[in-house]
């Protein structure tokens, strides 16, 4: 893939400066995120890597991937834990990192450079434990917001989250306004669905 990678300086999903930091510059903790951003607030999700690295001491996908996995879960369990259901994330994980480490050769950002196109980005991603096909999306949209990583067609493929001028998703979150417009967004979203299936 032809697009070349800039990482941000750093990210807003944290709202911790340490958090949001990782996770621009490491791709692997930028994926665990997305991997805990479900069903908790995403500021806690997106803290969870660095919490992970800080119990764990390491974050090379390698050593995760070969962790004793009980070991593995009592990082995501020690309080506080880092999820709701910190096993099964914790089991999730692990997968992620068995897949980076078998597949991508213990680089994570090679699941989007090595990709040829957002078609066959989109479903690597969506290989991946824990990304169904919104999440890929979100992070496809992401990519290529926030970290200049712009396959042909990435706009389409993750559309609507890749539209520009939208707040959607954690895709459009540059700082406190947007996440703010973002919450708002996925409230009336939820406001909206209710009375539909009420109808």
């Amino acid at each position: 893939m032809n697009s070349s990678s800039t990482h941000p300086k750093s990210l807003a999903l944290a709202g911790e400066p340490n958090a949001d930091q990782l996770l621009a510059q490491d791709p692997l903790a930028l994926l665990i995120g997305m991997v805990l951003d479900q069903q908790i607030m995403l500021e806690k999700a997106f803290r969870g890597p660095l919490v992970l690295q800080q119990r764990a001491g390491s974050l090379d996908p390698g050593y995760i991937a070969n962790l004793d996995p009980a070991k593995l879960d009592s990082y995501f369990c020690q309080t506080p834990s880092l999820h709701r259901f910190p096993s099964a994330m914790a089991k999730r994980v692990q997968q992620l990192c068995k897949i980076i480490t078998d597949q991508y050769n213990s680089k994570a950002d090679q699941v989007w450079l090595g990709a040829k196109d957002a078609e066959e980005l989109l479903q690597r991603i969506e290989a991946l434990p824990g990304f169904g096909k919104q999440k890929a999306k979100i992070f496809i949209a992401l990519l290529g917001k926030q970290f200049g990583i712009r396959p042909p067609r990435w706009q389409e493929v993750s559309s609507p989250f890749g539209q520009p001028n939208v707040y959607l998703s954690i895709a459009d979150i540059v700082d406190l306004e947007s996440l703010q417009k973002v919450r708002q967004y996925k409230k009336d979203l939820k406001a909206e669905q209710k009375k539909l299936s009420k109808g």
